[in-house]
């Protein structure tokens, strides 16, 4: 009887660990040598995001850090919680800490931390820097974007990863062996390729599909689980799109790759997919503005100022009329002209930049001359002022001489940097443009 009302609780849930003996990957965090292992084992928790996608453990590990270290425990969900529940519980972590019987600050725990916002990051700003309490934050967006800079300057940010296959095995294992209602039913897994391509790196998601399959079978029947069943069951009981699932990283996979092949036929399609699907239009928003630079750049120039406008119209708007913003961006950028030759002149710039050993001097025509015991010394001697030429230019070297003549920028193959290839031919002969 026990086991059938167990069986109520999601299996998620039902395994979720208690200890870090329990808990199933990230080991360069939590293993021996972690980062975090070694502040659990010091009792000395710092506060600290943890950035990955859904389904890694994110909120598992916080309870696990509170439990372990005995901390009262907090959770507020950036959705639902707004500056007077912030402060609420600032108020009470302040009288625990300070308690005679305190075992240190209380932990509070923000799931989806990238969505509170501005205000609400304000707030937790005097209690996490004075340590009334210890924040740890969950994101599956990347914090620099999401989290204001003085909060983000208080706290570590710790990346998770997607599970491995062996920590998919491991939880399939552990659930069969221990879940007290599955130890009760006849299971047979003979596939396994199914269950971990649904999963996607996902411990929730794996998971619920292994309830789902399990559930499909009849109470008395014996189960065997091969790749056709998956499948089967699946196509009954999963969504077109799901937002934090394996198919939310196929599908802006495919949404990204039409606009740069230019099928805005294409581009929009997966766009309706993701909307349909509660996709956060402004993570849809941010990608155009990256793409806008990355795939358009200088073939058209304007298309990351009217990716940057999208991305501001769509913040300011909403849903429902943001999709026509969203839309109106993607088609301009899918029709525009494609060049990578800004982020392959960067990538060029860098790789050359790290392997230096030292790193070359700047030339002294180059450097300021503030003070007259610099003019002496040569600096900006001979620089040559290009607004004092014929057409606002002047040939001089710009690089360090053991650069000199090195080209990192290579026009792409379009109308606008062909105009600039011819512009940088006749301004620069040394250059093989």
């Amino acid at each position: 009887m026990a086991a059938q009302i167990q069986k109520l609780i999601p299996l998620p849930e039902r395994m979720r660990p208690k200890t870090l003996a329990e808990y199933v990957g990230q080991t360069h965090l939590v293993g021996p040598g972690g980062v975090i292992r070694k502040m659990i084992d010091s009792g000395n928790i710092s506060s600290f995001i943890l950035w990955g996608p859904p389904g890694v453990g994110k909120t598992t590990l916080a309870k696990i850090i509170a439990g372990t270290l005995d901390r009262p425990f907090y959770t507020l969900s950036a959705i639902s919680s707004g500056v007077k529940d912030v402060r609420d519980v600032i108020d009470r972590s302040k009288a625990e800490r300070d308690s005679i019987f305190s075992k240190g600050s209380p932990i509070l725990f923000i799931d989806e931390i990238h969505r509170f916002n501005k205000a609400q990051q304000d707030a937790l700003l005097g209690a996490v820097e004075s340590g009334t309490v210890t924040l740890i934050g969950a994101t599956t967006e990347n914090p620099s974007f999401e989290v204001i800079s003085p909060l983000l300057s208080r706290c570590q940010v710790y990346v998770l990863k997607s599970l491995e296959v062996k920590d998919l095995e491991a939880l399939v294992q552990r659930a069969l062996t221990e879940d007290n209602y599955l130890k009760t039913r006849d299971i047979q897994i003979k596939e396994k390729e199914a269950l971990f391509r649904f999963s996607g790196g996902d411990a929730r998601k794996l998971l619920n599909v292994l309830d789902i399959v399990i559930s499909s079978f009849p109470e008395d029947a014996a189960i065997v689980i091969d790749n056709k069943v998956v499948t089967s069951c699946l196509q009954e009981n999963m969504a077109y799109y799901d937002k934090n699932g394996e198919q939310h990283y196929d599908i802006i996979s495919a949404f990204i790759k039409s606009i740069r092949g230019s099928d805005p036929n294409g581009a929009i399609y997966w766009m309706a997919r993701m909307l349909a699907g509660g996709e956060d239009p402004l993570f849809i928003a941010r990608r155009m503005l990256i793409l806008a630079s990355e795939d358009v750049g200088l073939a058209n120039p304007n298309a990351a100022l009217l990716a940057q406008s999208c991305f501001d119209a769509v913040h300011q708007i909403g849903m429902p009329e943001a999709r026509i913003i969203l839309a109106e961006t993607c088609i301009y950028l899918a029709t525009s002209p494609k060049s990578n030759s800004a982020i392959m002149a960067i990538d060029s710039a860098l790789a050359q930049v790290r392997s230096e050993g030292t790193p070359p001097a700047v030339p002294l025509h180059l450097r300021n001359a503030p003070t007259e015991l610099m003019k002496e010394l040569g600096y900006a001697k001979d620089y040559r002022y290009a607004h004092d030429f014929d057409g606002n230019f002047v040939d001089q070297e710009f690089l360090p001489e053991e650069l000199s003549g090195s080209v990192f920028y290579e026009p792409g193959n379009n109308v606008k940097e062909n105009d600039l290839r011819k512009r940088l031919q006749n301004l620069w002969k040394k250059y093989n443009y």
